[in-house]
């Protein structure tokens, strides 16, 4: 089968294809990549799918997601494993609603999403494609500790725990070592060694690391990837650069929680209320952190780091899995709606590994596709007009006519 858009963005971060096609075989194998012109000429044979007013373009990553956690749901004492399995399941069918094909899970309640992707794989659920953490490390009290992850000190007991958690069938480690406070968490020896039992059994490890000092200690740590980085520097950007880190800015989720407490600001809401107090509280976090992204991101990716787009959204009520929301805040700050999607398919693909299956429209890749209406090679927002998900090849999900 031939799929033909208007544009084809092949996820390079540069490659636009005007009137472009790709045809896919029995298999869900991309075979050739091209104009419609050109590979209807070369298969005469092969039946066409045309969609006029539209870009076509590789299905999409999230490289920050957290499918189990139900820690914000007003009615969280209702969340036993069965629970939490169904909302999983839910937040993985809204993943393909969303045109998100490929997801890394860092931190759900053990076990979850090796049992999520199975059932995927056994066809009882919708689901993206997944790689997981697992349940994260912290320290003891540290970041999330209250949120079920695993509360573990010491070089050797972070090694045993990392043995443990690749036993069990974690495809990434997660570390995490800040919160809002400015001391860091796991001291330079505990995230050093972390890393180092990572590399040496041929994992990768992602660290939660918002601000200082505790980026620049896991950048001399040297994990594979950074999340948040809200206060990071362009001179620690160009380290990540030139080490090969990469950075998952997750901007949507802060820029959530400063518009949510400040719009509870806003509101008048009475200063001695608990809710309206704590808002108070976290505005002097979350509008730096908003503004940081605002004023920096731009020279942040001029550097060279390697952006992956990510959504983190865990706020009760806040839309799920927002990644176009990402992609537009980037595209609001700087960058190219072009360069932006390649933070959501060929960036993450390369960093996890997945480049020879996913992540482009190129020929010997998995046909995970997703078709939009508009020009998203122009306009950002239109991926958020999602009209087909393809997954092999086998399309998943197409919205319901209005």
């Amino acid at each position: 089968m031939i799929y033909s858009a208007t544009q084809l963005i092949t996820g390079d971060g540069k490659t636009v294809i005007p009137g472009g096609a790709v045809l896919v075989d029995g298999q869900g194998t991309i075979q050739a990549v091209g104009t419609r012109a050109e590979l209807t000429a070369r298969f005469p044979e092969e039946e066409t799918t045309d969609f006029p007013d539209a870009t076509l373009l590789p299905g999409l990553f999230d490289a920050h997601v957290h499918f189990g956690y139900y820690y914000s749901q007003p009615d969280q004492g209702n969340y036993d494993d069965f629970m939490i399995a169904y909302y999983a399941a839910e937040q993985a069918k809204l993943a393909i609603q969303l045109g998100i094909t490929t997801v890394r899970d860092v931190s759900s309640p053990h076990n979850l999403c090796n049992r999520l992707r199975l059932a995927g794989e056994k066809g009882w659920l919708p689901v993206p494609r997944i790689l997981h953490t697992d349940t994260g490390i912290c320290m003891t009290g540290g970041h999330g500790h209250d949120d079920g992850i695993p509360e573990v000190d010491g070089p050797w007991a972070i090694r045993k725990k990392i043995r443990e958690q690749i036993r069990d069938g974690a495809d990434w480690i997660k570390l995490l070592t800040s919160n809002r406070a400015p001391i860091p968490e796991f001291t330079q020896e505990e995230l050093d060694a972390a890393v180092d039992e990572c590399h040496r059994v041929g994992k990768k490890c992602v660290v939660h690391a918002g601000i200082q000092p505790a980026i620049q200690m896991c950048i001399d740590a040297g994990f594979d990837t950074i999340e948040h980085g809200t206060f990071l520097t362009e001179d620690q950007a160009q380290q990540m650069a030139e080490k090969g880190i990469a950075w998952t800015p997750t901007i949507t989720a802060y820029t959530v929680l400063y518009e949510f407490t400040r719009d509870l600001i806003a509101s008048g809401a009475d200063p001695s209320d608990r809710i309206a107090a704590k808002a108070i509280h976290d505005m002097a976090f979350f509008e730096p952190a908003y503004l940081a992204y605002k004023n920096n991101f731009k020279k942040l990716y001029d550097t060279g780091v390697t952006v992956l787009a990510g959504s983190d959204m865990v706020l009760y009520g806040a839309p799920p899995l927002p990644i176009n929301r990402e992609l537009a805040l980037m595209v609001e700050y700087g960058i190219t709606p072009v360069q932006a999607i390649a933070t959501a398919t060929g960036n993450p693909a390369r960093v996890l590994d997945l480049e020879k299956v996913t992540g482009q429209l190129k020929e010997g890749l998995t046909a995970d596709m997703i078709v939009v209406g508009g020009n998203a090679a122009q306009d950002i927002t239109a991926l958020t007009r999602l009209q087909r998900v393809y997954q092999g090849g086998k399309e998943v999900y197409r919205p319901a006519e209005k």
